[in-house]
């Protein structure tokens, strides 16, 4: 009985530690519109902390989900943030904070994220906060498992009580949604 106990432990080992040195995290689903967004908190590249639930408490926010630095700085990314930056002042005038949230691996995530802003001047309603190791990423159900990828690129719009009232997920590279897409559903919806 020992003997087979043995063998019975030697075939299930392999798989056993396979499956204790898996990442354990929750796979969710992203927040659909009418959802209370799920709130989060992540550090700027200087460490300053940022609550969702704090921010919305202010005023709405635009919730913008970067490819962040899947082992390169994302083209696409670059052109939709220029796109956004270029239209900063609508985002004021229509009472909205802008969160760009850059996920990717951990290890010199704060760097690439540096590279990623370098030519970029950051108006005060905006902000760029790190998801090193995809916390942010697995909590909305964004992570794209593919080789080389890190996040869908994503939208929300979440109103002063967090709840979304908008959502875009691309499942590619392109789809992204365009600052005046953006602005039009700001400016056409009352503030809550």
């Amino acid at each position: 009985m020992i003997a087979l106990q043995r063998i019975l432990l030697s075939l299930l080992l392999p798989f056993l530690t396979a499956a204790a040195a898996a990442p354990l995290h929750t796979v969710s689903t992203p927040p659909a519109v009418g959802d209370k967004a799920p709130d989060f908190t992540l550090s700027t590249q200087q460490g300053k902390r940022v609550r969702l639930s704090e921010t919305t408490a202010k005023g709405r926010v635009v919730l913008v989900v970067l490819r962040g630095y899947p082992g390169y700085q994302c083209p696409l990314c670059n052109q939709q943030v220029h796109d956004f930056l270029k239209n900063s002042q609508g985002f004021a005038e229509a009472k909205a904070h802008v969160i760009l949230v850059y996920p990717g691996p951990p290890e010199n995530l704060d760097a690439r994220a540096a590279e990623f802003v370098a030519d970029k001047k950051l108006p005060e309603n905006f902000e760029l906060l790190l998801d090193p190791g995809y916390e942010f990423t697995n909590l909305y159900g964004l992570r794209w498992e593919a080789p080389g990828e890190t996040a869908y690129p994503s939208t929300f719009l979440v109103d002063q009580n967090g709840i979304v009232f908008f959502s875009k997920i691309s499942k590619s590279h392109g789809g992204r949604t365009r600052a005046a897409e953006i602005l039009d559903i700001l400016m056409n919806k009352k503030t809550s």
